[in-house]
């Protein structure tokens, strides 16, 4: 394959940097050769190899400039006329849960009510957990899932699973819990909602089994917690598992101090394959508690090294649109007195985001809808007042709902919205049933972020495994706004291809002030980059969205190989 001719020269000056970079510490570890690969760099340059050096790459532009690099012991690479990205950063998931396959129930396949009983009876039946012994789910969204469209009641667990307690996780926000569960919580007829929480009751004013926010942690607080080297396993199956869709990185978006120190453990031991991003999870029902947990803390923000980092606190607002729980300024369309669900208490919300910022750690807020978004941009302003934001990037988690106006005040504050397509996805038939087509249309709105922020101001990103982890079904969305249906929401807000990898190679670092080091096939930056099954920039747009990698290579390293 040649150089596109304007790109000549660019390619051969970063093979003469490479060169020079290499100085006396001998030849390229690897050169792939044969490519079309898409640098992602400022000019979005298309090169046909590379060199790769002890982690970083050390050359980019043409087989004969990349063979120039090369060693009697360097492994050279043929890579077909296949093309390569950079390395995808997902902004905001909680990979952590991926490796939970094998000791959760795996829920995604339920259809109905009797298919979600099934798979619990099975696990039990083929796990053989003892009686008494705790029952815990993957997590999924009964109500755009199920043909009832609806969540288990405790009675339904029972009947599958009466000798054991059954925690059944969804997307978050919501929980079930059998009868078991719930007498181990204490959760009775004369049980209290928690702040910002509700226990759901049937028309006798017995616990149903659904609990919502805070709620869910009575029940949680009673399942034992896994051991350290059991975290390290399931950490590091997550990080193979998001490897298979070509990430290389990714912000863990809300985790207590032990999966933190699991993170640096797995990487410690070099058996990390994500570069990872640590949102603390620190939640307190007073300034005060808060105040002991930020003197406390076993961490710093935004302090770490080349494979774990910490990434701010995590707070919540409200819930999510399918869960008809997002906190919203007009109500939902099939329910006029319900306008979601705040969750937390808006005066120590405030309080506790002015700690943080002087405490030196920024704020990531679960925010889904507008009258959420006005809560935490308040509540960013007047920390502002008090001490500065400016360029600590503060952010707005999800921000599905916000509106232009809350983009400017986002913009002036210097604070981050990571928001994810995914949701329009296979959720966006529930996302307009529940808060009507106008406000479906207005979701997620990828171009005026986009155009307001730059790259450096919002990226993409999944919430995995509330959605899908996929990438590629991520960029498919972003570039046509079509749901599994072919409909089509918001089409004003609709990118291109190059925008739409942008937002998953260049801009997802600005998350971890690393965007110098990673996000672009350049000289010098990690050595992260992902082979394709197909050409990103010139597959029909309805195939986007079904392109897989063939390799993922980290840090030079091959971290995953679809042939093997």
């Amino acid at each position: 394959m040649r150089l596109l001719p304007s790109l000549a020269t660019l390619a051969a000056a970063a093979a003469l940097a490479a060169c020079a970079s290499l100085g006396g510490t001998g030849p390229a570890d690897t050169v792939y050769l044969n490519g079309k690969v898409i640098t992602a760099d400022k000019a979005f340059s298309i090169a046909e190899a590379v060199a790769v050096k002890d982690g970083r790459f050390v050359g980019v532009g043409s087989n004969a400039q990349m063979q120039k690099l090369a060693g009697p012991t360097t492994r050279t690479v043929d890579l077909q006329g296949r093309t390569v990205i950079p390395g995808m950063t997902d902004s905001h998931s909680h990979m952590n849960n991926a490796g939970t396959a094998e000791t959760t129930a795996q829920m995604l396949p339920a259809k109905t009510i009797a298919q979600a009983q099934a798979i619990i009876a099975d696990f039990i039946r083929a796990k053989q957990v003892p009686a008494g012994h705790w029952v815990q789910t993957s997590r999924w969204h009964p109500p755009s899932q199920l043909q009832e469209q609806r969540y288990l009641t405790r009675q339904e667990l029972d009947a599958v699973a009466p000798d054991h307690p059954v925690f059944v996780q969804t997307v978050g926000h919501f929980a079930m819990a059998n009868t078991r569960a719930l007498a181990l919580a204490g959760i009775g007829r004369t049980t209290r909602d928690p702040v910002g929480g509700k226990i759901f009751r049937d028309a006798n004013g017995e616990a149903t089994g659904v609990l919502e926010e805070t709620a869910i942690d009575l029940v949680e607080a009673k399942i034992p917690k896994p051991g350290f080297e059991d975290l390290v396993a399931q950490t590091i199956a997550a990080q193979r598992i998001y490897n298979r869709s070509g990430i290389t990185s990714t912000v863990d978006a809300a985790v207590d101090e032990e999966q933190i120190r699991v993170y640096f453990a797995v990487a410690e031991r070099g058996q990390a394959s994500v570069r990872t991003g640590t949102k603390w999870l620190a939640r307190a029902d007073s300034p005060e508690a808060f105040e002991r947990m930020l003197k406390a803390a076993k961490f710093k923000d935004n302090t770490g090294n080349d494979w774990v980092r910490t990434a701010g606190i995590k707070m919540f607002a409200d819930g999510g649109m399918t869960l008809k729980s997002a906190y919203i300024r007009d109500a939902y369309a099939d329910d006029p007195h319900n306008h979601g669900t705040l969750a937390t208490d808006p005066a120590v919300y405030r309080e506790n985001v002015r700690l943080a910022n002087r405490y030196g750690w920024r704020v990531g807020t679960h925010v889904v809808g507008d009258a959420a978004v006005d809560l935490a941009l308040d509540a960013y302003e007047a920390a502002d007042r008090d001490q500065s934001l400016r360029d600590k990037r503060f952010v707005l988690i999800h921000a599905s709902l916000i509106t232009p106006e809350q983009v400017a005040r986002a913009k002036k504050l210097g604070v981050r919205i990571d928001a994810q397509n995914a949701f329009m996805w296979d959720k966006a038939a529930t996302v307009e049933r529940y808060m009507g087509p106008r406000l479906a249309n207005r979701a997620v709105p990828t171009k005026l972020l986009l155009d307001t922020l730059g790259y450096e101001g919002t990226a993409a990103g999944t919430d995995n495994p509330v959605n899908l982890l996929n990438p590629f079904v991520g960029m498919y969305v972003m570039v046509t706004r079509k749901d599994p249906r072919g409909r089509i929401y918001g089409p004003d807000q609709a990118i291109t291809r190059e925008q739409a990898l942008r937002l998953y190679t260049n801009a997802g670092p600005y998350y971890t002030f690393e965007e110098r080091k990673k996000g672009a096939i350049e000289v010098g930056r990690f050595a992260d980059m992902v082979v394709l099954s197909a050409d990103y920039l010139s597959v029909p747009e309805a195939q986007i969205k079904d392109i897989v990698p063939l390799q993922t290579i980290v840090d030079g390293k091959v971290v995953y190989d679809a042939g093997r």
